[in-house]
């Protein structure tokens, strides 16, 4: 594990000669500084600094650890940024050309990106650092404060630090989604009867329940589907995940694919904040489409390419 954590440090450094092709996609886990980390290359940074050579190191030194690393020498390219994609951490510089000692710049543009993006982990850097710089940043909304220069192992145990974080605050999300999703869909009664018709359902419900397969419910309105559904999915073996009705007759056609499938933060002009889709909050439960006729033909084959794969 060593080993590998060393092996980056020694990369960078050759990579930083003129090698351009040595730089390998990790996908092991690594351990920095004696802390274990999911080296899954998932989630976004951003750094900013109007240092070219930092701004090359440090995408160079960071890649192993996330999706991908943007960079950018220019703050004012901070509300752009940040407002069109979700960054899960932010690297930014403290001072920049206006003023190069104070961090009055870094402090300012911090407050920017908490404006926009509450949720994103700030980490803020500087050549000139002091313990009252520190403080206040972390008071402002920070999460770290990194001394220039640093070293490898703190940067990159303090980057990793920082996305793990980030996706546990974003896995906290789905959950109070998938609560509060939850919480409208539970029926409040439970199927009873004991007419042949209701126990032919019920031995059917027996043979069903322990299978993956797609299952089309029939029915007039009115005549309970979605207790069926819901009885359906508690004798199951996905009885302990989500529930999740969609009434499809009910969602405008300009947000079907929104409400099913989510969407990220920018998306669109309304997109404020990301989005789970119904299928993301089901996952590993059940999704019941209900008064899937009432789809568009459009939209249903749609949604038939979604069930096929």
């Amino acid at each position: 594990m060593v080993g590998r954590n060393r092996l980056i440090i020694r990369i960078v450094r050759r990579y930083m000669t003129g090698n351009p092709n040595i730089f390998p996609k990790f996908e092991a886990d690594l351990t920095i500084q004696g802390k274990h980390y999911m080296a899954v290359r998932q989630g976004k940074i951003l750094v900013i600094d109007d240092n070219e050579d930092i701004l090359f190191t440090l995408k160079m030194l960071l890649r192993p650890l996330a999706e991908s690393v943007t960079t950018s020498p220019d703050p004012k390219e901070i509300n752009r940024l940040v407002s069109t994609m979700k960054y899960n951490v932010i690297l930014l510089d403290m001072n920049f050309t206006a003023d190069a000692v104070s961090g009055k710049e870094g402090f300012y543009w911090l407050e920017r990106i908490r404006e926009i993006s509450p949720e994103t982990v700030v980490i803020l850097i500087t050549a000139y650092s002091d313990t009252e710089k520190a403080v206040r940043a972390i008071k402002a909304g920070a999460t770290d404060f990194i001394p220039k220069p640093w070293q490898n192992e703190k940067m990159l145990a303090t980057v990793a630090s920082a996305l793990e974080l980030s996706l546990r605050r974003t896995e906290v999300q789905t959950l109070k989604e998938q609560k509060s999703t939850l919480t409208a869909a539970e029926p409040e009664k439970e199927v009873i009867g004991e007419s042949p018709a209701m126990e032919k359902i019920f031995k059917t419900l027996e043979k069903l329940k322990n299978t993956d397969a797609n299952i089309l419910l029939l029915g007039e309105n009115g005549t309970g589907k979605d207790l069926i559904a819901y009885t359906l999915h508690k004798q199951s073996s996905r009885s302990r995940e989500s529930f999740v009705p969609i009434d499809l007759g009910s969602i405008p056609h300009n947000l079907f694919e929104s409400e099913l499938f989510g969407y990220e933060k920018g998306a669109f002009t309304d997109a404020t904040a990301s989005k789970s889709g119904r299928f993301e909050i089901a996952s590993g439960g059940t999704l019941f489409l209900n008064e899937i006729g009432n789809l568009p033909l459009m939209l249903q084959s749609k949604l038939l390419t979604v069930i096929e794969q």
